[in-house]
């Protein structure tokens, strides 16, 4: 299965103090959704955008972008410096 890459990657905190993760596909991306504790309304839209991308029918920049303020919602979005 081929990876729906998207750039630049969006960095997200782990459950380990100190340590980001760095999401550059939308496989990633909702990965990490799955794993959060808190689920907002952002994190609903980037569940769908990613669920659309992996299909073919929305860009992977659009899932990057959802996947992004849904991180910055549950304050899981690290800088990337």
């Amino acid at each position: 299965m081929a990876l729906h890459w998207f750039n630049p990657p969006v960095y997200v905190r782990t459950h380990r103090p100190g340590v980001r993760f760095g999401v550059s596909h939308v496989e990633g991306a909702a990965e990490q959704l799955l794993k959060w504790s808190n689920k907002g309304p952002k994190w609903d839209y980037a569940v769908r955008v990613c669920m659309a991308a992996l299909e073919g029918e929305m860009p992977t920049q659009e899932a990057r972008k959802a996947f992004k303020a849904a991180a910055k919602e549950e304050k899981m979005f690290l800088p990337s410096d």
